[in-house]
């Protein structure tokens, strides 16, 4: 498959498409119940802005959080300008939009109101707010009990501008690095997303006309470029200068990116070439007619008749949460060692031991759902048939028991599952150095 092939299919696979109806539909929705219940307007759909990466033409098809402004009416400023005004405004607005929808979930969260659709996943995070002359907006924060400033028509409008002089890659970029978070389980927002996408071609004008055909080398670059940034807590927003804060250190994964492009690039026009995309932007990659026939042929015979199955078929997968996941190994009369300590050690996991993989740390409260995948690669597991792949339940707990049965380099993933949607992942590899019946 040549470049411009997978990487045309990759944006093609990400576009948001039919869902833009439905969020179109549910936005209308919301803003003809406010300005019935602010302005005494039946079926007025004005006063209302989309903001976050749906209204920066960043989002992608797995977009479960909807970000929207509701325009108040101007003379109401004085009326909520008091120390409890913001907790009025948003408890009034969630008690107009509890009413228009009874049976969903409606709640107050700080500095918006909630509302999280059952039917589609979809969660609109609808922030009430005054429209400034200057172009930015007053917005409610009950925490800090005032109104505060946001500027998303200047974070849209930089947007646009660097979209339009990089030939629309500005958005194929950031779709693409939303892609590379929801696969690779790395939590970073989106507006730190577009603000590393749009810093990223200010310091580089190589891309800027680039087409598909390069997008293995803008990739490449790109993941150079983060995982050389320094830490930071915050950045300065594309545009607004605003400081938008960073949720978890996204270097060490960005490194694992960087060098899996460049071995996809040394792998160009072979099967390996597209595995190593897949594993950096997820199972949007278009797979290959010779890797569809091996992946078939890897599963044919298994007793279930049951191929590799990908979360994505399953739920919705939009990172915003953050897990990690090790592997206790035992074995009788030996003490217990952890994988990843034994990674880094350069000390082998060798057949015959007992491995319990387990969530180490989990920043998702509680409920929430757990399932896991264990993935046996190499010839061992073709031969015995046991390649599995299917996505299960825990066998505790927070746990799935396996055991060290054969060579080969394996993975097992872990999912976390937040109202129907996947909002945290994390992977570890297991490489059996060698095996009982070798």
């Amino acid at each position: 498959m040549e470049t411009y092939e997978i990487f045309d299919g990759l944006l093609a696979n990400l576009k948001v498409g039919e869902k833009v109806a439905t969020v179109r539909a549910r936005r209308d929705e919301i803003t003809k119940a406010l300005n019935k219940n602010f302005r005494a307007k039946d079926g007025c759909t004005d006063y209302r802005m989309m903001i976050g990466s749906f209204g920066r033409h960043t989002a992608i098809k797995s977009i479960s959080d909807l970000d929207m402004i509701f325009i108040l009416p101007p003379g109401l400023r004085d009326d909520y300008s008091d120390a409890n005004g913001p907790r009025r405004m948003l408890e009034r607005v969630r008690d107009v939009l509890k009413a228009r929808y009874p049976n969903t979930e409606v709640r107050v969260d700080q500095c918006v109101v909630r509302v999280q659709f059952t039917s589609n996943r979809f969660k609109f995070e609808v922030q009430p707010a005054f429209d400034n002359t200057d172009g930015s907006f007053s917005y409610p924060d009950t925490k800090a009990e005032k109104w505060k400033i946001t500027k998303p028509r200047e974070e849209i409008a930089a947007t646009k501008a660097c979209n339009d002089v990089t030939s629309t890659n500005m958005r194929h970029l950031a779709r693409m690095t939303r892609a590379w978070k929801n696969a690779n389980g790395v939590n970073i927002g989106g507006l730190v997303i577009d603000t590393l996408v749009y810093n990223f071609f200010a310091q580089t004008d190589e891309y800027d006309a680039a087409g598909t055909d390069s997008f293995d080398l803008m990739s490449r670059d790109f993941f150079e470029f983060l995982k050389d940034e320094p830490e930071k807590d915050y950045y300065l927003a594309l545009g607004s200068h605003q400081r938008v804060h960073v949720k978890a250190k996204f270097q060490a994964k960005a490194k694992k990116a960087y060098n899996r492009c460049v071995n996809a690039i040394e792998n160009e026009g072979k099967t390996a070439a597209v595995k190593k995309w897949r594993e950096v932007f997820g199972t949007s990659v278009p797979l290959t007619v010779t890797e569809a026939a091996l992946r078939a042929s890897a599963f044919a015979g298994r007793h279930d008749h049951v191929a590799e199955e990908f979360i994505e078929d399953q739920y919705l997968v939009d990172i915003s949460e953050t897990v990690s996941i090790d592997c206790e190994v035992t074995q009788d009369g030996w003490r217990p060692l952890w994988l990843r300590v034994m990674g880094r050690a350069g000390v082998p996991l060798m057949a015959g031991k007992r491995l319990k993989f387990q969530i180490t740390s989990c920043s998702v409260p509680e409920p929430y759902a757990v399932k896991w995948k264990v993935l046996n690669q190499g010839p061992a597991a073709e031969r015995r048939r046991m390649i599995r792949g299917e996505i299960i339940d825990s066998t505790a707990p927070g746990i799935r028991q396996e055991h060290s049965d054969f060579r080969g380099e394996h993975i097992v993933e872990c999912y976390i599952i937040k109202d129907g949607i996947v909002v945290a992942r994390d992977r570890i590899d297991v490489p059996i150095a060698t095996t009982v019946d070798a």
